[in-house]
């Protein structure tokens, strides 16, 4: 029985560090995505950094992707950067990939 409890632990804790993991690596895509945004819409510097924190903060409105989405996309429109739908969500896939082997490697 000892041997079931400690599997069902591994799991759970497997399971919490995977979610963690997971969020880490969100988080840094959405700054990174920031960063990439930014520097669309002209910011530089502290700006961007700013503009960035902005967008990781836009994504705790709504469970998912789809407030992080809205916020670039609207941002965009409203400065005139021509930038698909198609390619923001494209750039949004590659800077998670990008985000999860960053937090692999530290």
């Amino acid at each position: 029985m000892a041997s079931m409890d400690e599997r069902k632990d591994a799991f759970e804790k497997k399971f919490a560090h995977d979610e963690e993991l997971k969020f880490k690596a969100i988080a840094r895509r959405n700054k990174l995505l920031g960063l990439w945004a930014a520097e669309k819409l002209g910011k530089s510097g502290s700006d961007a950094a700013d503009y960035a924190m902005e967008v990781v903060k836009s994504d705790f409105e709504e469970a998912g992707d789809e407030d992080v989405f809205r916020k670039i996309h609207g941002d965009f429109e409203a400065a005139g950067v021509q930038q698909s739908e198609h390619q923001i969500r494209r750039t949004m896939e590659e800077l998670l990939i990008e985000a999860a082997t960053q937090i692999q490697k530290s």
